[in-house]
């Protein structure tokens, strides 16, 4: 059973939230919380496996909550999912780089919420396709000549190749496809990305990828 509180302002969208995740017998809503401030006091009660995080709130708003929650040691195998009406880039980009484990927009289908929740607590990340577009297009519009980053020296060229791949988004499954090494063989290359880089989850060595030029499948 997936456990998930809900953080959202608006009492309407709460009760719609709940409703379309218990409507998978999987998941069961052990709260609700109308401003940050209250969902980090009810995670630390409840410890769900998943919260569903608003961003624009009374008190304390998703990021500052998002941020509080991942730096709570007694909260380490929470995960913040930010499902919000807006995707405004820095927002976006503050989210990832606090540690959310996806940013998903209001308007995604329910089956598709429920299954981000299922990923989430399974400790998959995701992103919206509407996002991770923004996402990369804020990402590419950086200075194109980043610092190098010194972290990046210790990897081996396969090491660089599936960061790459990483960058993009793609599963173990899709990585092993477009290298030729089996699925297991990925995951394995990925938790040693996450060892290396001191990286907290696959989005951020997503953003470690892209600010490293890595993007481009081509580049390793």
């Amino acid at each position: 059973m997936t456990s998930v509180l809900v953080v959202d302002d608006q009492d309407l969208v709460r009760t719609g939230i709940r409703t379309l995740l218990e409507a998978d017998p999987q998941i069961s809503v052990v709260g609700e919380a109308a401003d940050g401030r209250s969902g980090l006091r009810l995670a630390r009660q409840c410890r769900p496996d998943v919260v569903l995080m608003d961003i624009r709130m009374p008190v304390m708003d998703g990021l500052a909550a998002t941020a509080a929650i991942r730096a709570d040691d007694t909260l380490a195998a929470t995960r913040v999912l930010i499902l919000t009406t807006f995707d405004d880039d820095e927002d976006i980009i503050e989210a990832v780089g606090l540690g959310a484990a996806g940013y998903l927009l209001k308007d995604t289908p329910s089956d598709d919420l429920r299954r981000a929740v299922h990923t989430a607590a399974a400790g998959g990340n995701l992103l919206s396709p509407t996002v991770t577009r923004r996402v990369m297009e804020q990402l590419a519009a950086a200075p194109r000549q980043p610092p190098p980053d010194p972290r990046l020296s210790v990897l081996t060229d396969r090491e660089r190749a599936v960061l790459s791949r990483v960058g993009l988004g793609e599963t173990n499954d899709e990585i092993g496809c477009a290298l030729f090494i089996s699925p297991a063989t990925a995951r394995t290359y990925v938790s040693r990305l996450l060892a290396k880089l001191d990286a907290r989850d696959r989005t951020a060595l997503a953003v470690i990828a892209h600010r490293a030029g890595l993007s481009d499948p081509d580049s390793s």
